[in-house]
């Protein structure tokens, strides 16, 4: 409930009428003129326009039934059965929504679990769906090709999200990472256009640099990077760490520097690494209350905000891939990345980058997809 108020309070005024809209939820936003009749009326019965400029804030007259909250607490106006509720407690009204449809959806998801627990074919499935990512890969074969080796310093700087960008800085001062660091930043760099040839140039220099036997690495080290390309063992196409993985799986012990800033980091060392991005003493602290609710991957989305001064970024975070891609549509102006220069290659297709969703969106289909299975599961039930 609280990520659901939080990401509905940052919608933008004109988003939040399609949020209603794609929802199905029948508020309209009433007109000045009625708005300015009913002034007096609507500013006495509700608290929350204590303080706000009346003639800002918008007003939606809703059915009474669905106000009840409201109404309970003497916090909104009624006339001939209708509610005009200010934008700033539509929320409430979206929350009970929600909640609503969310309890008949987990009663009726109770009732099917005999079924569902009998049948084998399904037990492992749903034993692991909520380790599950089903996004975009960011496969490798999209954007091969797409940087350079003397790129990587200033992209890291910035269009790294904070989980990568820690990893090469610790790469480049150590001259070495750990096995786990070496895997979730290696698929990284593979993820958004590193070769293969590139990736054993760009691994075997750094190592070198911390005075390894150029033969050591190419004995211990070379196989498993051919390895997460595919090239060795199982042949399997190895794809970059979402979120999800590196949050949940593999937590980092003393001298690594893998896994999620926000969910592995002590928050006081958070915070000096937040100070030393340069983000401002606002933005640290909405960003530490995010990471104290658990709400790891919001936090990275408000970095986001804060280091590329946007007010919205515009999409729903859930893979550092995707952080990069739309750093680098932000800060190219929707350009390619510059292509590799030193060894040409034959023209790769355009990659395929994912359409960001704004919050209002993804809202929208998370709630039309609902109603959808709430129909399926009531017709199973009633035959």
């Amino acid at each position: 409930m609280d990520l659901l108020r939080f990401r509905f309070s940052i919608l933008p005024k004109d988003k939040i009428q399609n949020f209603l809209k794609d929802s199905h939820l029948q508020f309209e936003a009433i007109s000045d003129e009625e708005k300015n009749f009913r002034e007096q009326e609507i500013i006495a019965s509700s608290p929350s326009l204590s303080g706000v400029k009346y003639e800002q804030e918008s007003v939606y007259k809703i059915p009474f039934a669905d106000a009840l909250d409201l109404f309970r607490g003497r916090k909104v106006y009624l006339e001939g059965g209708f509610a005009y509720v200010p934008l700033k407690d539509i929320v409430a009204i979206v929350l009970n929504e929600f909640r609503a449809k969310l309890s008949k959806a987990l009663a009726l998801t109770a009732r099917s679990l005999p079924a569902v627990q009998s049948d084998e074919r399904l037990q492992p499935l749903l034993s692991h769906l909520s380790h599950s990512y089903t996004g975009q890969d960011y496969s490798t074969q999209r954007n091969t090709g797409k940087i350079s080796l003397d790129q990587i310093d200033s992209l890291s700087a910035k269009s790294f999200p904070p989980c990568m960008r820690q990893l090469h800085k610790a790469l480049r001062e150590n001259h070495h990472l750990r096995h786990g660091g070496r895997m979730q930043y290696g698929l990284f760099l593979k993820g958004i256009g590193l070769t293969l040839e590139q990736a054993l140039q760009f691994w075997k220099q750094e190592f070198i640099r911390g005075k390894m036997d150029p033969d050591k690495f190419d004995k211990g080290y070379s196989y498993n990077i051919r390895h997460s390309f595919g090239k060795e063992g199982k042949r399997t196409d190895y794809t970059p760490f979402s979120c999800l993985k590196i949050i949940l799986t593999n937590p980092p012990g003393q001298g690594d520097y893998h896994g999620c800033p926000f969910r592995h980091s002590d928050p006081e060392l958070l915070k000096q690494k937040l100070q030393s991005y340069k983000i401002s003493p606002g933005g640290i602290s909405q960003i530490l209350d995010l990471v104290k609710g658990t709400h790891y991957q919001v936090a990275c989305q408000k970095y986001f905000e804060m280091t590329h001064n946007v007010d919205d970024c515009g999409f729903s975070l859930n893979h550092p891939n995707q952080f990069f891609l739309e750093s680098q549509r932000l800060l190219t102006g929707g350009k390619d990345i510059k292509k590799e220069s030193i060894h040409p290659e034959t023209p790769q297709p355009k990659p395929s980058v994912q359409k960001p969703k704004d919050a209002s969106s993804a809202l929208a289909s998370l709630n039309s997809s609902l109603d959808m299975d709430l129909e399926e599961l009531e017709e199973y039930f009633s035959t």
